[in-house]
């Protein structure tokens, strides 16, 4: 994990009063971090990017208390997992991940309501496909089942186009990370569901 601990490092500097005058944190990877207009887009909250780029959910679990505190919250909004997959991880050892990050969450912040964002399908990583789908289906159950403070945000369908692959109108030239479009609809389906 050592390769993330400078952005880490600059998270922990984010002086005390900012941290609690920020009452929705959005935590994950890079999907998150390179949001660049995520405060205008959420402009009646007052939002903090905590995320950092090439994370796994396995890191966000890992750097979890460092990052978070002093922050008191009233949502957490969350995207992470990807990574995990295109690093070779299996989607069971993701829900494992997930399921200590709903743990963390809880211990740090009690029952203030939770949103996980679904695993995005990318151009880049659609040979995985089958993963994702099932890493987003046993985190959704989990949510469903438990039935609590969690919401599961399906962004995964919302970007397939008639054919039923990835839309590259939401993507960069890389084929995974997304472009302006892509944040929009993510803005459209996150604010809906915040409502």
């Amino acid at each position: 994990m050592y390769w993330y601990e400078d952005e880490v490092k600059q998270l922990e500097q984010i002086p005390a009063w900012k941290r609690k005058e920020n009452t929705t944190i959005f935590y994950g990877s890079s999907s998150i971090r390179l949001w660049h207009t995520l405060e205008s887009d959420f402009a009646k909250r007052k939002i903090i990017n905590l995320a950092f780029g090439g994370s796994t959910l396995a890191a966000c679990v890992w750097f979890f208390e460092r990052i978070m505190i002093g922050y008191t919250p009233e949502y957490f909004i969350f995207y992470a997992g990807d990574n995990d997959l295109g690093d070779g991880r299996n989607p069971e050892e993701i829900f494992i991940f997930f399921l200590q990050l709903m743990e963390k969450a809880q211990q740090t912040f009690g029952n203030i309501p939770c949103y996980f964002i679904s695993l995005k399908p990318s151009l880049s990583r659609w040979h995985m496909a089958d993963k994702f789908k099932y890493t987003n289906n046993l985190i959704e159950s989990e949510i469903i089942k438990r039935n609590g403070n969690w919401q599961f945000i399906d962004v995964f369908k919302r970007m397939l186009d008639k054919s039923g692959k990835p839309n590259p109108v939401y993507y960069e030239s890389d084929g995974l990370h997304l472009n302006s479009e892509g944040y929009k609809l993510w803005h459209a389906i996150i604010a809906e569901k915040l409502e």
